[in-house]
């Protein structure tokens, strides 16, 4: 597996041990002042994988297009998530990077088109888009943390 891959799904498992002990209502839970919760933020976390290797990539989503629309930038909750649905995106969580490592053996990405985060950081490869997912998935653990704190 790729270094970079296998640092993200090392830190990923991390964010599911942080988890493991809320229930589906805790995860479910929105913070007051908050637009999302828990278990938004990890399908965040999956949408924003795809978004930044595959659709940047010129690639098709190896996703649903609803669960893209549901975890993509600027979504929010729109239901409570429930049990089945919330292993699935567990499941995901590590799964979705196994693919990502095999699209980049065979060179998947060599098409990657150049974009600017909201932080203004230019991503203009794959290279730039391996480096730039842990800083991404660092302020969403942040968050899940500080969203754990409050509602437990």
């Amino acid at each position: 597996m790729n270094k970079q891959i296998d640092n993200i799904r090392k830190t990923r498992l991390i964010i599911l041990e942080l988890i493991n002990d809320l229930s589906p209502e805790q995860l479910n839970q929105i913070p007051e002042g908050f637009n999302n919760n828990i278990i938004w933020n990890l399908g965040h976390l999956i949408a924003a994988q795809e978004g930044v290797f595959y659709l940047r990539g010129g690639l098709p989503l190896n996703l649903d297009q609803k669960f893209f629309d549901s975890f993509k930038n600027g979504s929010r909750p729109d239901h409570e998530f429930s049990t089945e649905e919330i292993e699935s995106i567990k499941t995901l969580l590590i799964t979705s990077l196994e693919r990502v490592d095999a699209d980049l053996k065979i060179d998947a990405f060599n098409n990657y088109q150049s974009w600017k985060t909201r932080f203004n950081v230019e991503i203009s490869s794959i290279e730039d888009a391996l480096n730039f997912i842990p800083f991404h998935e660092g302020l969403h653990i942040g968050c899940m943390m500080a969203y754990k704190k409050m509602i437990i």
